[in-house]
């Protein structure tokens, strides 16, 4: 029997050049946090959300689900690599490994994750990446054997820096889905995608249920 991937969405950046927390966005009337969430888990048992700036509101629009599991990073202003080191540490011990997405690709579609996951088990590699065009993006795929690798790669580069260790460990999933490498990370941005532009800051907080 094949062991079972979990998720992990990082959605604990400043979304400085938004000027607005980006998982709070909207995307067909739904927060981008709250889209993602129901896409991962239409593919994963399990989902970890790991927060950090503007914590309390991005809970708050988190959807109240047993399969969920909410953790802060305190140090978030660190980058991304440090975020995905505390998803990983509550990452359950008989998981295969993770799927890690970002809180601001709410775009990607559920097929996609589910091509990914099968190149998994289908080839064996221990790091599967979605790739558009030719560019990688995420979702990404690693195998618990590379917990230890990430856990220890220095932050500012990133969890490149075991992707690029040695390619022969990583298998490219082609797939046509601009979402896998499209960056929201300005108002113009999200114009170009078709989606609203941030709120202003004093807009209160839609809660999820």
């Amino acid at each position: 029997m094949k062991r079972q991937l979990e998720g992990i969405i990082l959605a604990a950046g400043e979304s400085r050049r938004m000027g607005y927390p980006k998982p709070l966005l909207d995307i067909g009337g739904r927060t981008f946090i709250e889209h993602i969430a129901e896409t991962m888990l239409a593919v994963v048992p399990r989902l970890v959300i790991v927060i950090g700036a503007h914590r309390e509101r991005v809970r708050a629009a988190i959807p109240r689900d047993a399969r969920i599991a909410i953790v802060e990073n305190p140090d978030y202003s660190r980058g991304q690599l440090s975020s995905l080191k505390v998803g990983i540490g509550v990452i359950q011990p008989d998981s295969a490994g993770a799927i890690v997405h970002l809180g601001d690709h709410p775009m990607v579609r559920v097929e996609t994750f589910r091509a990914i996951v099968d190149s998994y088990h289908r080839t064996g590699k221990p790091i599967v990446i979605a790739r558009h065009d030719g560019r990688r993006g995420h979702p990404v795929i690693f195998d618990r054997a590379l917990f230890a690798e990430l856990l220890s790669a220095p932050e500012e580069e990133g969890a490149r820096h075991v992707v690029n260790a040695d390619p022969s460990r990583v298998a490219y999933v082609d797939l046509n889905d601009p979402g896998i490498n499209l960056d929201l990370d300005t108002p113009s941005d999200l114009a170009r995608a078709g989606l609203p532009p941030p709120p202003p800051p004093s807009t209160p907080l839609r809660h999820s249920t």
